[in-house]
């Protein structure tokens, strides 16, 4: 039960802090690229590589906490969906290359965050 809660937590105030970074990034950038979903996904990758090596590698942080920190907060605040919408959105208006961009670059910024998150927990 403890696992439930702390995840209900973690999603629910990762949702409000993606909700608003996104919002704010996109202020700063007055552009149809979707940056404010592009820079919260890597953050959440290189987060989520920080929560597995202090949780697995350097064992600093509780299954509860673990649970909060990665399924919740992680999951509450990055979003394949709107990715995935935005992506849609870009190909529908024409902007092939920059879907291209979103999606690969996506893929390859956001695996290589998580592998530096998982580095920077080890060298903590």
């Amino acid at each position: 039960m403890k696992e439930f809660i702390a995840i209900f937590l973690g999603s629910g105030l990762g949702g409000i802090l993606r909700y608003s970074l996104s919002k704010w990034v996109d202020k700063w950038f007055n552009h149809y690229f979707p940056f404010g979903t592009f820079i919260v996904n890597i953050l959440a990758c290189f987060i989520l590589g920080l929560v597995i090596g202090l949780a697995e590698h350097r064992q600093l942080l509780s299954p509860n906490a673990k649970m909060f920190l990665a399924v919740g907060f992680c999951g509450g605040f990055s979003t394949f969906s709107t990715f995935s919408s935005e992506n849609l959105n870009l190909l529908q208006n024409g902007n092939h290359l920059s879907a291209i961009f979103y999606i690969f670059g996506s893929v390859i910024i956001c695996v290589i965050a998580c592998f530096l998150g998982i580095i920077t927990a080890d060298w903590i």
